[in-house]
């Protein structure tokens, strides 16, 4: 009988010794913090060259921009929008009279393009248009609604209607009319983020 009682007791120190090694083991569990799953990173990311080269999406009135070694002065920004899409285009200045534009949009991926303004390019609207040399292909049109800072030449706010067009070679061709006024045409090109240095200057 004694040894009946002794076994007893031994299981239940056993079972009182298994039961507290599971409630210890529970709490560090809980206070176990699991990592969370890393996150697949864009190796396409323009972060690492915004940090060397300037942020196009920052740039404001009064900052420098180098596009392949030649420097402007960003005079002024027009902001558009159309719906959800939202893309800026800077004049820039060159100081000796020479003003392009530098458009900045992301469609997801940063894209830069530069613009310079024609003459004699006649109206948008036909399929293909013949200019430069090149013949253009329509790609898209619209409207949009934008807002005007610093000196654009431009309204504070308004509409603009577009027309892009882009040649086999990657040549681009574009028509803006803003608030109804006549068609106004400008030859672009893309360019590479290494193509852009950006010195932010204002304040």
């Amino acid at each position: 009988m004694n040894g009946l009682i002794a076994t007893l007791i031994v299981v239940i120190v056993v079972l009182l010794v298994v039961a507290v090694i599971a409630v210890i083991m529970g709490v560090r569990a809980r206070r176990v913090t699991p990592e969370p799953p890393k996150r697949p990173t864009d190796p396409f990311h323009t972060g690492d060259q915004d940090s060397l080269r300037g942020d196009p999406r920052a740039l404001r009135a009064g900052d420098i921009v180098e596009v392949r070694g030649r420097t402007y002065t960003v005079r002024g920004t027009v902001r558009l929008s159309e719906g959800s899409w939202h893309w800026s285009e800077h004049l820039l200045d060159d100081a000796k009279g020479g003003q392009v534009w530098l458009a900045v949009e992301e469609d997801p991926d940063l894209i830069l393009s530069l613009w310079t303004p024609v003459a004699d390019a006649g109206q948008p609207g036909p399929k293909t248009i013949d200019f430069g040399g090149r013949t253009y292909h329509s790609e898209e049109s619209g409207s949009a609604t934008f807002r005007s800072e610093a000196t654009t030449g431009l309204a504070e706010q308004g509409t603009v209607r577009y027309h892009d067009y882009e040649a086999s070679d990657g040549s681009l061709l574009g028509f803006e009319s803003y608030d109804g006024a006549d068609w106004e045409a400008s030859t672009g090109e893309e360019l590479s983020r290494y193509d852009v240095l950006l010195y932010p200057t204002a304040d």
